[in-house]
């Protein structure tokens, strides 16, 4: 006899008042082997989900005594272990970004597609509990501030939804790192994760390289090819430096993102796509609005939850537990450990490229290192060489005027990069100019990728 006790299916809450809308999503949920309960208003689903536990709850926006969000903020509240998704109208894209940032696991738009529910439900259920453990070879965010505290707390409560999650920071502050925690943490943490630098693609592609294109849709297309979204497909997209978009790519991205369909170059059918949204930018997308750089429709499809990264120099408390942290990691086998003198130099620098910096620091400096000690000379704190200085203009000759411009922008440009230790991509940050326009000036002003290292 086989004694061997089967594992209890999950049980859903589907709060709805209208008899074909439940009937309709009770027999799907029940195909998939999954135990539901109704409520047939806001008043019934607070007490079922009160008295009893249930691993999902599905609820309409519109309820005879309320609506949905409310049932959201309370199991926010007082569940928060269950994920919820909102059944809202057709193309109402208010309401299903404010049931996202209220706390819901996902929406789902009427009339409600069988195929899209039970992927949502798919995913809701395969949510790992909160605080699991991270894989082994995905870095954490280190320290130990209050400002740190909060960005964890974060990333564990937006890993527990599909709310597009924008984060904001300083070059070299761990925004991508922060989105691949949020992805570690949540339901798409075994399908892909897709990050693409949006200031580092020629305008003339961007589209080819976000959807894809059939063979033959230009010179050179010899094949079918997948763009980003195909890629990212069941997982997730980042969108590094997004603030980088030009306004014609920027409509298109709003589209895709809203109708969850892509038209590759060259064809003539969309193809559906499920992908969760991340962005970054170390600019303020909300002033990029105002200045009309930026779509405010776009703006606010991607802004749903804002992650804020503080700067290192707001953590000189944890500066010192940080390095020691970077340096085990750096320094291999080594028996090498940082002088005295050195942290207090380090707790004392402002750390322009934050932890960014600080690690190539570190790095050059293990390499430069000649006991087993790292002393304040082999750190190389002075933001500005030698050589730079000597390519500053002089400032009582400001003519021919092209000229004394040119060695302006050449010193700002040569004090970014030496900063970043010759990133191109972080010193563009820290200049507020795209990757390809400081590649441009580069090749304009004739500077080499290590000039004036040694």
């Amino acid at each position: 006899m086989n004694t061997d006790k089967q594992p209890a299916a999950a049980r859903v809450l589907v709060v709805d008042d209208e008899p074909d809308i439940l009937e309709l999503i009770e027999l799907a949920l029940v195909r998939m082997g999954l135990q539901v309960e109704h409520a047939a208003n806001v008043r019934e689903a607070l007490q079922q989900l009160d008295g009893k536990h249930y691993d999902l709850c599905l609820t309409d926006m519109r309820l005879p005594d309320g609506d949905g969000l409310e049932v959201v903020r309370h199991i926010a509240t007082r569940h928060p272990s269950v994920p919820v998704a909102v059944i809202t109208a057709h193309g109402n894209m208010e309401n299903a970004v404010s049931v996202l940032k209220a706390g819901a696991f996902d929406y789902l738009s009427k009339p409600v597609s069988l195929e899209q529910l039970r992927a949502l439900v798919k995913a809701a259920l395969k949510l790992p509990q909160p605080s699991t453990a991270i894989r082994s070879g995905v870095r954490t965010l280190l320290g130990n501030s209050l400002a740190m505290e909060k960005v964890r707390d974060l990333i564990e409560r937006v890993a527990r939804s599909q709310a597009p999650v924008h984060i904001n920071g300083e070059s070299g502050s761990g925004k991508e790192l922060a989105a691949r925690l949020i992805v570690e943490k949540s339901a798409r943490r075994d399908q892909p994760f897709v990050a693409v630098n949006c200031g580092a693609i020629p305008e003339t592609l961007m589209e080819s390289e976000f959807f894809g294109y059939r063979k033959g849709a230009f010179t050179g297309a010899d094949n079918d090819r997948d763009g980003f979204f195909h890629a990212a497909n069941g997982g997730t997209l980042f969108l590094d430096e997004v603030a980088d978009l030009p306004l014609p790519m920027q409509v298109k991205l709003l589209r895709a993102i809203q109708e969850k369909k892509v038209r590759k170059v060259g064809a003539t059918q969309e193809d559906e796509v499920d992908v969760r949204i991340l962005s970054a930018t170390h600019q303020s997308l909300a002033e990029q609005v105002q200045q009309g750089k930026f779509r405010q429709d776009l703006y606010y499809r991607l802004n749903v939850i804002t992650l804020s990264m503080p700067p290192l120099r707001e953590m000189r408390d944890d500066i010192p537990a940080i390095a020691n942290q970077l340096l085990v990691r750096l320094r291999n086998d080594a028996v090498i450990e940082f002088a005295p003198e050195a942290m207090q130099a380090l707790r004392h620098h402002d750390f322009p490229g934050n932890v960014r910096e600080l690690e190539n620091i570190i790095e050059r400096a293990l390499a430069l290192c000649s006991s087993g000690f790292i002393t304040l000379a082999d750190l190389q704190l002075i933001p500005v060489d030698m050589d730079v200085m000597a390519s500053k203009p002089d400032m009582s000759s400001k003519y021919p005027l092209t000229d004394y411009l040119d060695q302006v922008e050449r010193t700002a440009i040569l004090d970014a990069l030496h900063q970043t230790n010759f990133n191109r991509t972080a010193a563009a940050k820290i200049l507020g100019i795209t990757f390809r326009a400081l590649r441009y000036r580069m090749g304009r002003l004739g500077i080499s990728d290590k000039e004036g290292q040694q």
